[in-house]
């Protein structure tokens, strides 16, 4: 995976931007406890379960049925902000996940980016992050033949990633935007998440506890 950022003066500023990367557990990703990915610390390098993803992608496609997962991104405060924008590929596709703190699982139907239906069940325009308290937005993304996405600060700064789109064909999107009360939330977090993984990780139809 490779990350390149336009605005080069942010670069050495990183670790207290509000980025991270590691990769995200599949308890955490099929349990629907957003608080392991949000309570981690949003700092740091890629863990050695990343190192291995690499190095298994690197020697080959994944035996069916393994769930191999790019480098995860979160951005969060002060780097994050109202007015950020998500630039995608042409043609992709929405799945929302349904009720993801309690029992998630995908909607029955897909949209055309960059529309999508948050938690609350309006639909919105999920290429723009919102201010706080807008609600939940999780969903995976498909339709990739090119592996990439850009993030558009604010504050004029673009990252764009990079992936190999035929290994890791889905995009998993998180955003908390301080609309959940719950514990440990509380109305407080405020973060973009952003993973390539290499199949849907809900079965389809089905309810994950």
């Amino acid at each position: 995976m490779n990350i390149t950022r336009g605005d080069r003066k942010h670069a050495e500023a990183e670790p207290m931007d509000g980025v991270g990367s590691g990769t995200l557990g599949r308890r955490s990703v099929l349990g629907g406890l957003a608080a392991i990915p949000v309570l981690s610390s949003l700092v740091g390098s890629a863990t050695p379960a990343s190192a291995a993803t690499a190095a298994q992608r690197a020697s080959g496609p994944a035996a069916a049925g393994d769930l191999v997962q790019g480098v995860q991104r979160q951005y969060s405060p002060p780097l994050l902000a109202a007015g950020t924008r998500l630039v995608l590929p042409a043609g992709i596709k929405a799945v929302p996940v349904r009720d993801y703190y309690q029992r998630p699982r995908l909607a029955p139907a897909a949209s055309a980016w960059p529309y999508l239906r948050a938690a609350d069940g309006t639909v919105v325009d999920a290429s723009v992050v919102p201010g706080r308290g807008a609600p939940t937005r999780v969903a995976v993304l498909s339709g990739f033949t090119d592996g990439w996405y850009e993030l558009r600060h604010a504050n004029g700064r673009a990252d764009r990633v990079t992936w190999d789109a035929r290994a890791m064909p889905f995009l998993w999107l998180y955003g908390e935007f301080g609309a959940t009360n719950a514990w440990p939330y509380h109305n407080r977090f405020y973060t973009f998440t952003l993973q390539p993984m290499s199949r849907n990780p809900y079965p389809a139809g089905a309810t994950i506890r």
